[in-house]
């Protein structure tokens, strides 16, 4: 009785074990091909960065005047303020490998510097559109938000108020720009939008 029980065990692990074997393999060889493509990378030389697709931040076509005796208002402006007069770039996605092969080593501490701009702006604009939002301000906070998605934020915040909004103003057909704006990000971030925002509108 116990021979059939002992053929399959051994028929299981000789299963897993060719299993384990073959997925350690293919790591290995991951492995390998990263730190080939390291390499190569870290030997590029430094390249001119005219190519990068800038974010302009245009400050006077925002609500900047508006609910400035608010103090998370005022700390939001500030914020922007500094980052106006920064170079901001949207790099989410992008290895700092990638970065490396295509722009050179030398300039990947000025690329991780855009990009950290990048993400200061994108979060700095869903707090003050949040903050908007909460004094009662639908009408500006649309307009800040509108522009959060213009330069492809990926904060899923972002999405679902300026949603919130079209829907509380009447402006439901328009939540499907959103998630057309959704589909085309990059990353984990564009499938959790996706998938948050055709949950909360299953009939768009």
């Amino acid at each position: 009785m116990k021979i059939p029980f002992l053929a399959t065990l051994f028929l299981f692990l000789l299963v897993l074990g060719r299993a384990l074997k073959k997925n350690t393999k293919a790591m290995n060889e991951q492995e390998q091909s990263f730190w080939q493509r390291e390499r190569a990378a870290n030997s590029v030389r430094k390249k001119p960065l005219d190519n990068l697709e800038y974010v302009f931040l245009p400050l006077e076509q925002l609500p900047t005047e508006v609910h400035r005796d608010d103090a998370i208002v005022q700390e939001c402006l500030d914020t922007l303020t500094i980052l106006k007069d920064s170079k901001i770039v949207n790099l989410t996605g992008i290895t700092n490998t990638d970065l490396k092969l295509t722009y050179g080593t030398a300039n990947i501490t000025v690329l991780t510097e855009y990009d950290q701009n990048y993400t200061s702006l994108v979060t700095t604009l869903q707090k003050w559109a949040n903050k908007l939002y909460e004094l009662g301000d639908m009408t500006h906070a649309k307009i800040v938000l509108e522009y959060a998605v213009s330069v492809r934020s990926d904060v899923t915040a972002t999405y679902l108020l300026l949603a919130a909004i079209y829907s509380q103003s009447g402006l439901s057909e328009r939540i499907p720009e959103l998630i057309s704006a959704a589909e085309k990000l990059t990353g984990t971030s564009g499938k959790i939008i996706l998938r948050k925002l055709q949950e909360t509108y299953p009939s768009l």
